[in-house]
């Protein structure tokens, strides 16, 4: 591995943490996880390369506790936007899995129509444009 990588590795490892977040919050904000969106998030998870002290599993089980307190709490939006500087390192890919994982089960949620609306015109925005 080169030095360029090794240098992009914590940035890396940031963005998919904050991007398994997000996906989390997406699939659970309209009250139901479905079997595809099951699915989709295990095969996305899957495919990271994972260069943490803490493993998949045990950060999938904080993520999923995080984004429950924030619905919970209806804090959903400020969770996503606490999110967005990680998550514009690959805001195109970023947006591509947000719309995947609300299209995966058919039907789209008030709530997620917000938050994608949030994510594209405010979040990502900038790394959209860039």
């Amino acid at each position: 591995m080169t030095n360029k990588n090794e240098a992009f590795a914590p940035q890396l490892q940031e963005y998919q943490e904050s991007l398994i977040k997000l996906s989390v919050l997406l699939y659970q904000i309209d009250g139901k996880v479905t079997l595809s969106e099951q699915d989709y998030f295990d095969e996305m998870v899957d495919n990271m390369e994972w260069r943490s002290g803490i493993s998949k599993p045990a950060f999938i089980n904080d993520a999923i506790h995080q984004a429950r307190q924030a619905i919970d709490s209806n804090e959903a939006s400020e969770f996503v936007r606490s999110l967005g500087d990680s998550l514009n390192l690959d805001a195109a890919r970023t947006l591509e899995v947000a719309m995947e994982l609300m299209h995966v089960d058919g039907e789209r949620s008030e709530e997620e129509v917000d938050l994608l609306a949030l994510l594209a015109n405010r979040i990502l925005a900038r790394g959209l444009v860039a």
